[in-house]
């Protein structure tokens, strides 16, 4: 049976922006989630990634609302590229869009895939959407204005020690490929708990509060801009692993905020 998403409490202090990113993500989520039941066929992009028509359904009705509501605004998406926009009040901005990330799970029938929609200005992510409609969850953040989960303030924890946390990260064999086995075994070793969640699900579990720390590595724009304005959103951190605070270097990790240089710096060692 399929699920419904449940209405959106769309606070009036957020902006026309973030109502908008709500509502196109919700149809996205329409759309994706009935292939997913009825199953779907995958192809095979030129960098051996695998699409389905559903994504390329999500990001061409996502960009075709941006287009009408923000025509000014330039889009970048995982299935299109990118595509130029102008300068309106003086300043630039990008609109970033998954359509649907996690599609290799999406397409073996796991449910933690999502569409990811976030709002760049002048170089700064403003705003971030994550949709998991076969979880049925909606996050959200507005710089200055929290991150939300289904209409709750959500926050990340406390913890400060290792020896306390929880650490999770995405593909492993991305780590490894990249040189960055001696401090991620590190990790393993000094930490309590270590889960292998990927997609949207291991940044969730930290601007929830549910673990302490999210590596990435080997991932794109896409997949980093939403997740950055949640996490600092909820009080923790993003940077990536060269400890700055882009989405266009290919890896990231988020924490609490409690110990973030610890965590990189033991990622980062021999």
């Amino acid at each position: 049976m399929e699920k419904e998403l449940g209405p959106l409490p769309l606070l009036e202090s957020f902006s026309a922006e973030l109502v908008f990113a709500l509502d196109i993500c919700e149809q996205a989520g329409r759309i994706a989630l009935p292939c997913f039941l009825e199953g779907i066929a995958t192809t095979e992009k030129d960098d051996g990634s695998p699409v389905t028509a559903a994504d390329k359904e999500c990001e061409r009705i996502i960009r075709q609302a941006i287009a009408s509501r923000f025509p000014d605004d330039a889009i970048l998406g995982e299935e299109e590229g990118e595509s130029a926009g102008s300068s309106k009040d003086g300043k630039q901005r990008k609109w970033i869009v998954d359509p649907i990330d996690g599609t290799y799970g999406y397409a073996r029938g796991i449910p933690f895939f999502s569409t990811l929609l976030a709002l760049e200005v002048d170089g700064e992510i403003v705003l971030g959407v994550v949709s998991a409609p076969a979880m049925n969850d909606m996050f959200w953040a507005e710089k200055g204005r929290g991150a939300y989960k289904n209409g709750a303030r959500i926050h990340v924890s406390d913890y400060k020690e290792f020896s306390q946390s929880q650490f999770s990260f995405g593909g492993a064999n991305r780590v490894l490929a990249e040189g960055y086995w001696p401090g991620f075994t590190k990790l393993i070793e000094s930490t309590a708990r270590q889960r292998g969640f990927g997609d949207y699900l291991g940044f969730a579990y930290v601007f929830e509060g549910k673990a302490e720390a999210h590596i990435e590595i080997g991932v794109k724009p896409w997949d980093l801009a939403p997740m950055k304005i949640l996490v600092e959103e909820a009080g923790g951190k993003y940077t990536d692993l060269s400890g700055g605070n882009s989405v266009y270097t290919g890896s990231c990790i988020v924490t609490n905020g409690k110990n973030h240089e610890a965590w990189l710096s033991t990622l980062l060692s021999k």
